[in-house]
């Protein structure tokens, strides 16, 4: 019995290693799908940040971060540093310009949040299996700092 039960733990954590999978595709395809549209109007997009208080020209490099990390996401490369940069531009947006139009009302900050504890989510995981990262490059870009590497930096 005590075989099986190990058994189980092997497939259970060979499997838990795919789970990062959906999560970074359908978070890198929503990165993409709202930075292309930046690309079409760069200028009325610009126009949007200035008069969000925003300075216009971090117009091109968000639209380039939405359109490359969310590619990065997808393929499972950089994984964790496309993460932190999502985790800042989506605090960036609900600070700047989505918090007083409550959570879920018409152009609220649901969909950030989600987004950034998405990122979280990667941040802490990494890409996972079906990735550029663990199955190409064998390690991840970023990588985790393990148990053994924290107790030397604390003390």
């Amino acid at each position: 019995m005590k075989d099986l039960k190990s058994i189980s733990d092997m497939n259970i954590d060979k499997l838990s290693s795919f789970a990062p999978l959906p999560i970074r595709i359908m978070a890198g395809v929503a990165f993409i799908a709202h930075g292309l549209p930046k690309f079409g109007d760069i200028e009325g997009f610009q126009g949007y940040f200035a008069s969000a208080g925003i300075p216009p020209e971090l117009a091109l490099p968000i639209a380039l971060l939405e359109v490359i990390g969310g590619i990065a996401l997808i393929v499972g490369i950089a994984t964790r540093i496309a993460s932190i940069l999502f985790m800042v531009e989506m605090i960036g947006a609900i600070i700047m310009v989505k918090a007083s139009t409550g959570f879920a009302v018409g152009g609220g900050y649901e969909l950030d949040l989600l987004l950034m504890s998405i990122a979280i989510s990667l941040l802490i995981s990494g890409p996972g299996r079906i990735s550029i990262e663990k199955d190409v490059l064998k390690r991840e870009v970023f990588p985790k700092i393990r148990h053994n590497q924290k107790k030397k930096a604390i003390g």
